[in-house]
C-alpha cells in the first residue's frame, strides 16, 4: 500500500489559499481517479478538486470552512501501488509547495530601507541558496539583494521560504509590528470576520436577521478595501448611440444565424472601448508603491450578475485581438459559465479594466468602485428615447434620439480629472460615431 498526498491546487497566480467548502468523501470511503472529492472556493469562484489516485481516503487534514494555503496537504489517499517510501507527486503540486510547510511563528521584521541594486534574475554570486519564487518575489517587490540576504530565513538551511519574503514584504508596506499566525494554522472564515468582534446590536421593532453569504463577505471586504485603497473620483457624460441601436437591430437575426451566437451590446461596446484604451494607455495601468504599472494587454473585466445577486468579474483577455464575433462569443460563454456556476479561477484574473452594465437592471447612471488594483472602470447606463437637439449644417433641430448615460470612477493618484474626462469624452464619441455600414 502507499499513501498519495492531495494538495490544495494552484488556481491562479495571484491566489494564495481557498477555503473547504464541502468534502465530498469521508475517511474510509473509495475514491475512483478524477472523481471529485471536495469542493473549494477562493474569492470570485468555486471549484472542484478530484481525486489523483484510485483507492481509499485515508485521512482528512482539515474541516469544512478552514482557510488553507496554496500547496498545502489537505487530504491523503491510500493506493495499491508498490510502497517505495515516497508519498506519490500529486498532479497538482506546484513550486511552491515545499515552501508552503507548516512553519514556527517568527519574529516580525522591520522595515530597513536601503538603495541598492535589486534582484534582477536567478542566479546570484552568494553561497546562499534563493529558490526562483523567492528571486521572482523579491524582483517584483523591489527588494535588493542586501536586504534579502539579511532576512531570517526558516526553511531548510535557513534558507529563506516564500512565507519568509512575504512577511519581510507585508512588515515593508505596513513599517509596524504585528503578530502573524503560522502558516499551518487553519483559521475559518467566521473566526476570520470575528476577529474584530463587537458587541451585538439590539434592534428594535419588527426586523428580519440574514447572515451575509461567504460571497457578499469577499464582495463587502472588496468594496471597502477598494475605497481606503484609491482616491476615488467620478465622471459622467451622454453618448447618442442610436446609430449602435439601429445597427444591431439590423444585424442581429443574421448574426445569430451565421454565428450561432447572439449579438449583445456588451460586445460593442468593449469593442469601442479598447480602442479608445489604446489613445489613453494610463487608463489600462495599476499602481506598486510608487511604481505606475502599464498593461500592454488589454484584459477586459465584465461584471456580471449571478442568479443570487452576487456580482462576479470574468475577463476577457487580449480583448483588442478580438473582433466583433470573438467578443460576441467570449462574452456570451462567460456570462452562461458565470450563471452556471462552470467558471475557473483563472477567469477572473488578469483584467486590466471593468466594463459594468448597469443600466441592465434599468438604471440611468452609477457611481462604481473600482476593481482593484486596476485604477479605472466604466459604467454604462439604461438606453432612453429623448428629444435633443441635433446639429446640422442647415441648421438646429429636434429629434427622437436613443441617449446613454456613461460615468467612469478612477484613481485620482494616478488619473487626474483632464485625463479621466478626456478619454471619456473618447468613449462617448467613439459609441456616437458607429458606423451603420459596418459588417457584422
Amino acid at each position: 500500500m502507499a499513501l498519495v498526498d492531495l494538495v490544495m491546487p494552484k488556481l491562479g497566480e495571484s491566489i494564495m489559499e481557498a477555503t473547504i467548502l464541502k468534502w465530498h468523501k469521508k475517511p474510509g470511503d473509495a475514491i475512483k481517479q478524477d472523481e471529485t472529492v471536495l469542493d473549494i472556493a477562493t474569492d470570485k469562484v468555486d471549484s472542484e478538486v478530484p481525486s489523483i489516485a484510485a483507492g481509499t481516503l485515508a485521512e482528512i487534514l482539515y474541516k469544512e470552512n478552514d482557510v488553507v494555503p496554496i500547496g498545502s496537504v489537505i487530504a491523503r489517499i491510500e493506493t495499491n501501488g508498490a510502497e517505495n517510501g515516497m508519498p506519490a507527486t500529486s498532479a497538482f503540486e506546484t513550486v511552491a509547495e515545499t515552501e508552503m510547510e507548516a512553519q514556527p511563528v517568527e519574529e516580525q521584521v522591520p522595515y530597513v530601507p536601503e538603495h541598492t541594486t535589486t534582484v534582477a534574475g536567478s542566479v546570484t554570486n552568494v553561497n546562499r541558496f534563493y529558490s526562483p519564487l523567492v528571486l521572482n518575489i523579491a524582483q517584483s517587490e523591489g527588494i535588493s539583494m542586501s536586504e534579502l540576504e539579511n532576512i531570517p530565513g526558516t526553511g531548510s538551511e535557513s534558507r529563506v521560504s516564500k512565507k519568509d519574503i512575504l512577511k519581510y514584504v507585508e512588515s515593508r508596506k505596513l513599517a509596524v509590528s504585528s503578530q502573524q499566525s503560522a502558516v499551518s494554522k487553519p483559521f475559518t472564515i467566521e473566526e476570520r470576520e470575528t476577529r474584530n468582534e463587537k458587541p451585538e446590536t439590539a434592534f428594535a421593532g419588527n426586523v428580519e436577521i440574514i447572515e451575509m453569504d461567504r460571497m457578499r463577505k469577499m464582495i463587502a471586504r472588496h468594496m471597502v478595501e477598494s475605497k481606503h485603497t484609491s482616491a476615488h473620483v467620478t465622471s459622467f457624460a451622454e453618448a447618442d448611440v442610436s446609430n449602435i441601436v439601429m445597427w444591431r437591430e439590423k444585424v442581429k437575426k443574421e448574426f445569430e444565424k451565421r454565428e450561432n451566437t447572439k449579438i449583445t451590446f456588451t460586445p460593442i461596446f468593449i469593442d469601442c472601448l479598447v480602442r479608445v484604451i489604446k489613445r489613453f494607455p494610463m487608463i489600462n495601468s495599476s499602481l506598486d508603491g510608487d511604481r505606475i504599472i502599464i498593461k500592454r494587454d488589454i484584459n477586459i473585466s465584465m461584471a456580471t450578475a449571478l442568479p443570487s445577486g452576487n456580482l462576479i468579474v470574468p475577463v476577457i483577455r487580449n480583448a483588442d485581438h478580438l473582433n466583433l464575433v470573438g467578443l460576441s462569443k467570449q462574452v456570451n460563454m462567460l456570462a452562461d459559465n458565470a450563471r452556471n456556476n462552470r467558471l475557473r479561477p483563472d477567469d477572473t484574473q488578469g483584467g486590466t479594466f471593468t466594463l459594468t452594465n448597469v443600466g441592465t437592471f434599468g438604471s440611468l447612471m452609477g457611481t462604481p468602485i473600482i476593481n482593484q488594483p486596476q485604477v479605472a472602470i466604466l459604467a454604462v447606463g439604461a438606453i432612453k428615447k429623448r428629444p435633443v437637439v441635433i446639429e446640422t449644417a442647415q441648421g438646429d433641430t429636434i429629434g427622437i434620439r436613443h441617449m446613454m448615460y456613461l460615468s467612469l470612477s478612477y484613481d485620482h493618484r494616478i488619473v487626474d480629472g483632464s485625463l479621466g474626462a478626456s478619454f471619456l469624452t473618447a468613449v462617448a464619441k467613439e459609441f456616437e460615431s458607429w458606423s451603420m455600414e459596418r459588417q457584422g
